[in-house]
């Protein structure tokens, strides 16, 4: 295991194989630090908390047991984020970051709006999550972001089937 006090001191690079026009050079691995990768990991952890609890108020007013299940789903794969984002913040730092206690979160105007709000974040999410694997180095932790990136994008589809239920459910003009 690597230390990222040690990967900040010195860059990696590959041996990247002559081209059509030379010698063989060398190329960075990753086109983010892992500075910034760490950052940007403490920023998702924080907001954690108040996710799940965003969660378990949509769950809370779904109209039916099909969005309860769905939403469910959701909020326990944020759970497993979570965990996996304090695990590599550890792997990468030595360091533990303590859970976030007495956070509140926003209430919606409405359900739909709910809706709306969390598909909007899964997606930010993904871009945020895609600059942290950026700056990762070994594939076992990029493999892991992998994983929190794909589970995000598949968030938002359900939330984009949630959305389109909650049209159906309107009564029509």
């Amino acid at each position: 295991m690597y230390h990222y006090r040690y990967a900040m001191q010195r860059p990696v690079y590959s041996v990247v194989p002559p081209g059509p026009y030379g010698n063989m050079r060398q190329q960075p691995t990753t086109y983010k630090s892992l500075e910034e990768a760490i950052a940007l990991i403490r920023e998702a952890l924080a907001g954690e908390k108040e996710d799940e609890l965003f969660y378990d108020y949509l769950i809370s007013v779904a109209p039916s047991q099909e969005d309860k299940e769905i939403l469910t789903s959701i909020r326990d794969d944020e759970r497993k984020h979570n965990q996996m984002f304090r695990k590599l913040y550890q792997t990468l730092t030595g360091q533990t970051i303590a859970e976030a206690k007495d956070v509140k979160f926003e209430k919606p105007k409405s359900y739909t709006d709910g809706l709306r709000k969390a598909f909007f974040g899964e997606l930010e999410a993904v871009e945020r999550y895609r600059d942290i694997r950026a700056g990762l180095q070994e594939r076992y932790n990029r493999d892991m972001l992998f994983e929190i990136i794909t589970d995000e994008q598949k968030h938002a589809s359900k939330l984009n089937y949630l959305l389109n239920l909650d049209l159906r459910r309107r009564p029509k003009k």
